[in-house]
């Protein structure tokens, strides 16, 4: 009994700590994070408080209260984190493949099938909406970088649906914030075996970059994208 409460007194310190670690690095990029907090956690509860003093309830009242102004605060918390997160690595080698590394379940991502000598790059994803290309770099040399893979993956796996993403900020392009989001979008057209069978194909076919190493994403150290789940395997 007691190893079981050391272990769970160990995980509640570390994701304390986590958290911590979390808003230090948030703040950096985010300096009214401590007051917007302050405001939604004090408003949320001022708000229920108010409310049970005029029913004649303020305990009862404060407790639910206390209990959803937490909750609001943890919400904002998330999203400007997340927010602080992006905006230090939009513009950063690697952003698009840090993304769709934390994409979610049942996905499986390829960091670098294809890549230019101006570092212009294709990563490559693959779940139930089929194969997803993800390119960053300049817009008009990945396009070409672009076109090739495709035509490759289409040769190699001609009855799976071939999409392709070009992060940016331009016309066209897709938001690094919102590429998690816009491969979500894309309609499911694949059973689970038929997955796992194009991963199969094209893992025996192998990759441009499968011998070198490449660093997971230009993630500021401590700082982790909100849980989406990892990769699928």
């Amino acid at each position: 009994m007691a190893r079981k409460e050391t272990a769970a007194d160990a995980a509640n310190a570390g994701r304390l700590k986590q958290i911590a670690l979390t808003y230090k690095m948030t703040r950096k990029a985010d300096k009214m994070i401590g007051l917007v907090l302050a405001a939604v956690g004090i408003g949320t509860l001022g708000v229920f408080l108010a409310i049970g003093f005029l029913i004649g309830h303020p305990v009862y009242l404060g407790i639910f209260g206390l209990l959803i102004a937490l909750l609001a605060t943890a919400i904002v918390f998330g999203r400007r984190a997340e927010r602080a997160a992006f905006g230090q690595m939009e513009g950063q080698p690697g952003a698009a493949a840090a993304v769709l590394d934390n994409i979610g379940r049942g996905w499986t991502t390829t960091p670098a099938v294809a890549m230019n000598r101006s570092q212009d790059v294709v990563h490559r994803a693959v779940g139930k909406a089929g194969i997803v290309l993800v390119a960053e770099g300049n817009p008009n040399r990945v396009k070409s970088l672009l076109a090739a893979e495709k035509k490759k993956m289409n040769r190699i796996v001609a009855d799976v649906p071939v999409h392709d993403v070009i992060v940016g900020n331009g016309e066209g392009q897709v938001e690094l914030k919102k590429l998690r989001t816009t491969l979500l979008k894309f309609p499911r057209v694949l059973a689970g075996p038929q997955v796992t069978a194009t991963n199969d194909r094209l893992r025996a076919m192998g990759d441009l970059m499968s011998n070198m190493p490449l660093p997971k994403g230009p993630m500021p150290k401590g700082m982790r994208l909100p849980k989406g789940g990892q990769r699928g395997r």
